[in-house]
């Protein structure tokens, strides 16, 4: 019988795990109309249609069917599908590989999960795919537009020994940064702050209350109103870095959401997030390897920058 738990009621496909779909602990009706309400996504009669190929299936891998009910509690499996999926042209790198890791440097702008829009041109995907490693899961995630390491375990059974690493902040992580410089701003120092999500496009926030985001910042170097930045965030809060930049008076160049939103034209890639996880050092929990890794991949030269905002309107892009 299968692990009610486990997705490979369904087996992987192209690189991509089924998704997950928990019906509630109430309900009644068929299974159909849940669906088409809770992922109205997809449309009814795209239900139907993978229904019949047998791609919608329960927990111990029953597949669904127009007329079966809704039974509450019950687990279904499906698979996600995207239908004009707009490709990342940039390459990842594998730094490193063994039989229970693999460390590798990833591009600006593309995802390490599939989410919205991303299905194929995600880190994850493209590496099952390459790689032939159908359990590979990233242990921690950057975001999309991040470049830099990201670290993966190649086996389920150990995934949660590598993301204990992280949460017991046994992970050194070093990370640079291009943002404006302020004079005025004694460096190097450890900032403090409480970050919560404010309910926009996951984008988070300082509130008053006890700090839950540390990080300590320090300059590298500096050309005009420009400056690298070392960047070592104690804790790991979704976004952190970059609010916390930006509630210092130097959002990162090529920033989109702090302190406001700037949308992008999709598909326009002149503009990368200058935001580099560059380092990372940790025990391996199950070898007990010492390893320090460093990113491959460089941010944009200061001097470019510079000169490129002196030719617009004095903003830096």
């Amino acid at each position: 019988m299968h692990n009610p738990h486990d997705p490979r009621v369904l087996p992987l496909r192209d690189g991509v795990s089924p998704s997950c779909v928990v019906l509630p602990s109430v309900g009644q009706g068929l299974l159909l109309d849940f669906l088409a309400i809770r992922l109205p996504a997809v449309t009814r009669t795209d239900w139907v249609r993978r229904m019949a190929a047998g791609e919608v299936v329960d927990e111990l891998a029953r597949p669904a069917r127009p007329d079966t009910p809704f039974t509450p509690g019950l687990r279904y499996y499906y698979y996600r599908e995207v239908a004009h999926e707009q490709p990342v042209p940039f390459h990842e790198s594998v730094l490193y590989q063994d039989a229970h890791i693999v460390v590798a440097d990833k591009p600006h702008f593309l995802p390490v999960l599939p989410a919205g829009g991303h299905l194929q041109h995600t880190l994850l995907v493209r590496l099952r795919r390459r790689l032939g490693l159908p359990e590979l899961s990233p242990v921690h995630r950057i975001d999309a537009g991040t470049a830099g390491l990201v670290l993966l375990c190649v086996q389920r059974a150990e995934r949660g020994r590598y993301q204990a690493l992280f949460r017991e902040r046994a992970v050194r992580k070093l990370y640079e940064a291009i943002a404006p410089w302020r004079a005025d701003l004694p460096l190097p120092r450890v900032y403090e702050s409480r970050l919560e999500e404010c309910g926009h496009f996951f984008r988070m926030h300082e509130v008053p209350g006890v700090p839950n985001a540390i990080t300590a910042i320090d300059v590298i170097e500096r050309l005009g109103p420009l400056a690298r930045y070392r960047l070592e965030p104690v804790t790991g809060k979704r976004h952190q870095l970059r609010v916390q930049m930006a509630a210092l008076g130097m959002p990162l160049v090529g920033e989109t959401l702090y302190p406001q939103v700037r949308d992008a034209a999709p598909g326009d890639y002149s503009h990368p997030l200058q935001l580099l996880a560059r380092e990372i050092s940790f025990t391996d929990p199950v070898t007990q390897e010492r390893w320090r890794f460093t990113s491959q991949l460089r941010l944009r030269a200061l001097a470019e920058l510079v000169d490129a905002a002196s030719h617009t309107s004095g903003a830096v892009a």
